[in-house]
């Protein structure tokens, strides 16, 4: 069930106008809390956005690559306090994985925005542009927004045959 929840997974950027019902954000909540962290100290948090005025801001936090949040139903911040972790990015990108899996799963679509490390414009980062937006404490590092909602596009899935297998080795690098 998981080897075909991943075949068909795709990065999906055009939603359809529809809300995403409740229960199937508590259902993303319950995935994302479960999610595994380093230690169990879990430096992640979450904010679920579904007000449109500030999905269309958050489609703004940087030049390239965010702007289909606006058209989405539902942007989930995937936050992290890396004072509780050394490795914050990668345990907020496992929960960011297990959103985008629980998704599909359900039924949505969705498609990763990366903030950390990006820039809004000259002078401020994504990610201060995006905790401003939603008064996000600075001991908070933020990782990603995740756009979620009802797919308006169809993409294929990549073929078995077209997966970069030359990119896999047994017992050492290289081919010998």
């Amino acid at each position: 069930m998981f080897i075909s929840l991943i075949q068909k997974r795709r990065s999906i950027r055009k939603f359809q106008k529809k809300q995403v019902e409740a229960e199937k954000i508590d259902t993303l909540i319950e995935a994302a809390l479960r999610s595994p962290s380093s230690m169990g100290r879990n430096p992640w948090e979450f904010i679920f956005v579904t007000d449109q005025s500030l999905l269309e801001k958050l489609s703004r936090a940087k030049p390239h690559g965010s702007e289909f949040l606006m058209n989405a139903p539902l942007g989930i911040v995937v936050c992290a306090d890396p004072d509780k972790s050394d490795v914050w990015v990668d345990d907020s990108s496992i929960a960011a994985i297990f959103l985008h899996l629980a998704a599909e799963s359900i039924g949505l679509a969705s498609c990763w925005i990366q903030l950390r490390e990006r820039m809004h414009d000259q002078t401020k980062t994504a990610q201060d542009y995006v905790s401003e937006a939603l008064a996000i404490p600075s001991r908070l590092k933020v990782e990603c927004i995740i756009a979620v909602g009802y797919p308006d596009e169809k993409k294929p899935p990549h073929k078995k045959e077209e997966l970069q297998y030359d990119k896999v080795y047994f017992d050492k690098y290289g081919k010998s």
